[in-house]
């Protein structure tokens, strides 16, 4: 990780309670692909219910991921689709590129507080690919997009219904997250942010953005550094 204002001290982060994560190409690596599958089952999805070549519903589907935040979001408003068949048939894909993560698993552990997921997915493939890691066992909670009544991420609807359900306070809680806008709203709540970086044109913007308070290659490498300097902080309060 590196920190956005080279005077500011780890020690920030000695107080957090409340510990909130997204799931694709954060919980796991980016390189593993899973969300590519993801991707490519949607437009599969589009073609199929709209009749339109790979091309046009590739083009859609991008449109509507750049105007609504979610593929899914601009499928519902503009062609009333069932949020349930579109989430089920995108998230059934192969899962056998994600292996345990022991590493992860144990500084997850480690962590004092509540852990969440804030996906703009569904709870049941947050559930896949964190058995598969070996993880599912380690958190407080699931907020996904029926949760935020699929209003996605970055509006800041889901974002108030999440606090508001889990009675997080903000000023003690940290977000992790691949999509750099996404962070966005949080870091006006009052949380901590932590961009999980990576080359993807869409995730990549905004990412020298004032409200991304740190930056890191990799999230377990990012905990261990917390958990290994906690105890020195809070001694030292």
């Amino acid at each position: 990780y590196r920190f956005r204002d080279t005077n500011k001290k780890m020690n920030d982060l000695s107080n957090i309670r409340y510990w909130l994560f997204d799931l694709d190409n954060t919980l796991y690596d980016g390189a593993t692909k899973v969300f590519e599958q993801v991707d490519k089952k949607m437009t599969k999805f589009i073609s199929e219910k709209l009749n339109v070549d790979k091309e046009e519903a590739r083009k859609i589907q991008k449109n509507y991921f750049q105007e609504y935040n979610t593929t899914l979001n601009g499928m519902i408003k503009h062609h009333k689709i069932d949020a349930d068949e579109f989430l089920e048939f995108v998230h059934d894909v192969d899962l056998n590129f994600l292996n345990k993560d022991e590493v992860l698993e144990d500084e997850i552990k480690k962590l004092e507080g509540k852990k969440i997921i804030f996906t703009n997915g569904s709870r049941a493939h947050a559930e896949n690919v964190t058995k598969r890691i070996g993880i599912d066992k380690l958190f407080d909670g699931i907020f996904d997009i029926r949760d935020s009544e699929f209003i996605p991420k970055p509006s800041k609807e889901p974002y108030k219904k999440l606090v508001e359900n889990y009675k997080i306070e903000p000023q003690y809680c940290i977000f992790f997250e691949d999509i750099a806008r996404n962070l966005k709203p949080a870091f006006e709540m009052g949380m901590k942010t932590v961009w999980i970086k990576n080359d993807e044109p869409w995730a990549a913007k905004f990412s020298d953005s004032d409200f991304i308070n740190y930056k890191t290659d990799k999230l377990s490498n990012f905990l261990k550094e917390i958990n290994e300097n906690c105890g020195t902080w809070r001694d030292n309060k």
